[in-house]
């Protein structure tokens, strides 16, 4: 199997904006791929910023690839991710303004 962690800080003034993004665009897409979500969250980060990450479960690291490229080779849901960016100001405006950091990490089991 192989795990990651996808993460963010998000401003507050955004959370609810980007949640439901999440579940109506992007959750619904990867899970079309195959992508499994074993959970997503959110706990404050500070007084202006949210941490939210998800945790994601695939077959194998190149099964993870398979599905990443489906994805973003979606038109549909490429025209879609475009369209809630320029609702928002541009996709330099929300990375500028609202979305602070971003990362996406393998999760490295440690247990045998």
């Amino acid at each position: 199997m192989f795990y990651r962690r996808k993460f963010y800080i998000v401003k507050n003034e955004f959370i609810e904006i980007f949640n439901k993004h999440f579940n109506e665009t992007n959750l619904p897409n990867q899970i079309k791929y195959g992508a499994r979500l074993i959970g997503r969250w959110m706990i404050p980060n500070d007084e202006i910023t949210t941490e939210v990450f998800a945790i994601w479960e695939y077959d194998s690291f190149e099964k993870y690839r398979e599905i990443e490229a489906n994805v973003r080779s979606d038109k549909e849901y490429l025209n879609r991710i475009n369209k809630w960016y320029e609702k928002n100001g541009g996709r330099d405006n929300v990375f500028k303004k609202y979305i602070l950091e971003v990362r996406n990490e393998e999760l490295k089991s440690t247990v045998k």
